[in-house]
């Protein structure tokens, strides 16, 4: 799914109006009417008291339409008019002229003189005063108003973005966000719903299609994509029903160290269960009976060392993909065994861990490094790579410009995991808190390492693994729970997400017969 951003939005508008031939109004009325049928659907003529806040602008015309087929259809409605400005939108006007002449409860203007208005758990609150062009503070007054609406305890719907939340920067030191239960957004997610600062504060979010041209929609390049079970499913290559373990790729997974033994078995693992058909292990002396006692389908090469780390990187496994990093430390002989082995690749590998650590801390080893290679850093290995940051835009910029610079692939691993390759975004639609423990980085290093190794794209591999990370994550916790998930029950389950792609959605159950 396509992530627009505030000025593709604002032609998808003028697009829509040109190609109907309607008047702009036209477009707020049936936004506001599509907002209706959503909560009339679920209400069905309740008598909840509603209370609808509308800014000035477009935003709050969507709200002026949303009140009046309210009050039309008997709901218990009040309308206030949050005055921050003295520039109302000509549609806003046209919306409220039509309330006015529907009802005889005019709406109630609130300026920064009024007293707030009174308000109680048992209200459903719609905010629709702030929408996408919001690029300031509000004033002072407005965060009072914010912060009572939030400490209502009511249900909170927001209509497209919550009012005080920004499109393309973090909230400012003092900003007061309306925090909803539930956020209606227009014909596609914004992009702060999948950010650290911001995520939580919109709440859970549906795309409400408002009718804005399909072709417009379907043509328009983003920079931004949400990566769901539709568009794993367009990049999933069938197996054919002749075939052999040759046929899908040979891993090799290079990692492990004194007690780290953990993390190259799991990556391991992984890869075999995303599919690779072969997988080996390549690791210190020592570990080699920890593996093939953990893992028996896994293969194990071995340095010519016999010490608790890396000396050297030899191996003699001609592999398809490769993943260096779990688990491996980043003692000083094996440092210069990764410079001496990133000097050797020439095809894309993947680089976890402390091969992360290692080439931040030697910034000329970049040089090595071959072209869509795929980094997969947690926050504090993102932060040695490409240093500090301001806020979650901020971050973004800074590592889309470095896998920009380097022509990588980079992995912001957490909720919502963020990937980025030629300055564009791609966020992960899966995935749950109890991916936060230890060895679920790799894991998601073994997945996509399995999928490279089988002749996907380096993006396709990376955007398939970490789907498949996320949805078998979903789906295990429906046994282990959040809290007591662990990232060998995620390796159970992969077998689980890659059958969840074909599996049909639930209907209604109206509608099952």
């Amino acid at each position: 799914m396509k992530i627009y951003s505030r000025a593709q939005i604002y032609e998808a508008d003028k697009v829509t109006e040109q190609k109907e031939g309607i008047p702009s109004i036209n477009l707020m009325e049936r936004a506001g009417g599509y907002i209706y049928e959503w909560m009339h659907q679920r209400l069905q003529g309740g008598k909840v008291p509603i209370k609808v806040f509308c800014g000035i602008g477009n935003n709050g015309g969507d709200g002026m339409v949303l009140s009046r087929y309210l009050i039309e259809n008997n709901y218990n409605v009040t309308t206030y008019v949050v005055n921050y400005n003295d520039k109302r939108v000509p549609d806003f006007l046209e919306a409220y002229d039509r309330l006015k002449s529907a009802t005889k409860d005019w709406p109630v203007v609130l300026t920064e003189k009024s007293e707030l208005p009174e308000l109680t758990s048992q209200d459903i609150i719609v905010d629709a005063i702030f929408g996408i062009g919001l690029n300031r503070t509000p004033q002072d007054w407005l965060k009072k108003l914010f912060t009572a609406i939030n400490d209502s305890k009511a249900y909170i719907l927001s209509v497209d973005i919550p009012s005080g939340m920004y499109m393309d920067m973090s909230p400012q030191e003092g900003d007061v966000i309306i925090n909803p239960r539930f956020t209606l957004s227009f014909q596609a997610p914004k992009l702060p719903f999948f950010l650290p600062a911001t995520g939580p504060q919109a709440g859970m979010w549906d795309v409400l299609d408002i009718g804005l041209d399909p072709e417009y929609l379907a043509t328009t390049p983003t920079d931004m994509e949400l990566i769901g079970k539709q568009e794993v499913l367009q990049m999933y290559r069938p197996r054919p029903e002749y075939s052999h373990k040759g046929m899908f790729g040979h891993s090799l997974i290079i990692g492990g160290s004194y007690g780290k033994m953990g993390a190259v078995i799991l990556a391991s693992k992984a890869a075999m269960r995303a599919g690779s058909g072969l997988v080996t292990a390549y690791v210190p002396q020592f570990g080699v009976p920890i593996l093939q006692t953990a893992l028996p389908e896994v293969m194990a090469e071995t340095d010519n060392f016999n010490g608790k780390v890396f000396e050297e990187i030899d191996f003699e496994t001609i592999a398809n993909a490769i993943a260096i990093g779990p688990g491996m430390g980043t003692d000083t002989k094996t440092v210069s065994a990764v410079e001496q082995f990133l000097k050797e690749q020439q095809q894309p590998i993947v680089i976890d861990a402390d091969a992360i650590n290692i080439v931040a801390v030697n910034p000329s080893f970049m040089e090595y490094v071959p072209k869509l290679s795929i980094f997969t850093p947690h926050f504090g290995e993102l932060k040695r790579l490409i240093g500090e940051w301001e806020d979650d835009f901020d971050r973004i910029e800074k590592t889309a410009k470095f896998a920009k610079k380097h022509d990588v692939i980079v992995v912001m691993k957490g909720a919502n995991t963020i990937t980025t390759y030629d300055m564009k975004l791609y966020i992960n639609d899966s995935g749950n808190p109890g991916l936060s423990t230890a060895g679920t980085g790799d894991v998601l290093t073994g997945v996509i390492t399995g999928l490279l190794a089988q002749g996907y794209h380096p993006m396709e591999a990376t955007m398939m693994g970490i789907y498949f990370h996320g949805t078998a994550a979903d789906i295990a916790i429906n046994q282990y729970g959040i809290e007591s998930l662990m990232a060998s029950d995620v390796v159970q389950f992969l077998g689980r997400a890659f059958m969840d792609l074909f599996a049909k959605p639930e209907q209604p159950q109206e509608q099952q017969q």
